[in-house]
């Protein structure tokens, strides 16, 4: 395949990164069928374009021209036969959950053209664990967006001992395409290349908040007027979700059995209060009442 042989994009998942990863392709001019299973999120999403276009125009970011194209271009849709029928690339955005992601994927084979890649924008799941669920292990790779994907210009695009040369190249045009900045793994490690060092820092802070040496708030100070990042771990796990953090640490867990991967117990706590982070309103930091 050509990389102008690419017109129609696929995306699997309609949440918090799939929506945003949909928007951002038909931004960029391709036909883009958004799919999810459940109504209530495709209908969140639908909204979120009428929303999320007209802002841009307001700010000079987009033309009328462009918001207009941009919204015909973009579906959310409950079928994934119609969404990835006649896609050219698919992007999986789905819960980090393996088995859900090879049973996806075996649908994605026998549904999209023989030739379309398929990504997975999984921060933690190597494609080769879910390669063989397909027949065309060859065009399975990760495609890793960073949270909130139409803001974030990093993307991590990991070749794993079974993607050949051209699906990882057509992949990386893509994403420059999309106007972001890839990098290439040239092989598969857990966390990739920037949650793997932050990983590093996250246990740290979590070890001082567990052990009683610091609070949230001052961990995350610390790393803001000391190390110069942006935000705090603690402020983007709220961010990013910290369902999510659970779920992958007991992914984790349930593929080493090592007690050192469980979910630290404040982790437990909100997770099970259902306190996600920014989208429940309230994770380390209490969000009710703010905009």
């Amino acid at each position: 395949m050509n990389f102008e042989d690419i017109k129609n994009i696929c995306v699997v998942g309609a949440g918090n990164m799939g929506h945003q990863i949909a928007l951002q392709a038909a931004i960029c001019g391709y036909k883009v069928k958004c799919f999810d299973v459940n109504q209530e999120t495709l209908k969140k999403a639908d909204a979120f374009v009428d929303s999320y276009l007209p802002g841009r125009v307001e700010k000079g970011r987009l033309t009328t021209e462009q918001a207009q194209a941009a919204r015909g271009n973009i579906q959310f849709v409950d079928s994934l036969e119609s969404a990835a029928g006649d896609a050219d690339f698919v992007i999986e955005a789905a819960t980090e959950v393996l088995s859900l992601k090879r049973k996806i994927f075996a649908d994605l084979d026998r549904i999209a053209p023989k030739h379309a890649i398929l990504a997975t924008n999984s921060s933690a799941i190597v494609s080769s664990k879910i390669a063989d669920a397909t027949q065309r292990q060859d065009k399975v790779l990760n495609m890793h967006f960073f949270n909130p994907a139409l803001v974030m210009k990093l993307v991590e695009v990991v070749k794993g001992p079974h993607v050949s040369d051209e699906s990882a190249d057509l992949t990386m045009e893509l994403c420059r395409v999309f106007q972001k900045v890839p990098v290439l793994l040239k092989k598969e490690v857990d966390g990739f290349l920037l949650n793997r060092i932050f990983a590093a820092i996250s246990r740290e802070a979590s070890w001082l908040l567990e052990m009683g040496v610091a609070e949230v708030e001052d961990i995350d100070n610390a790393c803001v007027y000391g190390a110069g990042h942006p935000m705090g771990p603690f402020r983007l796990n709220d961010l990013t979700g910290l369902d999510l953090s659970y779920i992958m640490r007991m992914e984790k867990f349930r593929e080493t059995g090592n007690p050192a991967d469980l979910p630290n117990p404040r982790l437990v706590e909100h997770y099970m209060k259902g306190e996600y982070g920014e989208k429940t309103g309230k994770g380390w930091y209490d969000y009710s009442g703010k905009k």
